[in-house]
């Protein structure tokens, strides 16, 4: 599932878990870490894992807040 981007592209809706560690330049074994804690939501397609990209938008978000807090 994809959803158009204003430069005519398409971007991914759920992304893969390999895809969002890619994305956030951390290991693919820190993803699914977050994941299981919960500070990642995810959610289950099929027999798979999936990184919704609203949530990993807010997780990054959330990144910067609590840099800023600090």
């Amino acid at each position: 599932m994809t959803t158009e981007t204003p430069g005519g592209g398409f971007e991914p809706l759920l992304l893969k878990p390999e895809r969002a560690a890619v994305l956030l330049s951390i290991g693919r074994t820190k993803v699914y870490e977050l994941m299981r804690s919960g500070a990642l939501p995810s959610v289950r397609f099929g027999g798979s894992r999936r990184i919704p990209a609203t949530a990993l938008r807010q997780f990054v978000a959330q990144l910067e807040e609590d840099g800023e807090a600090a």
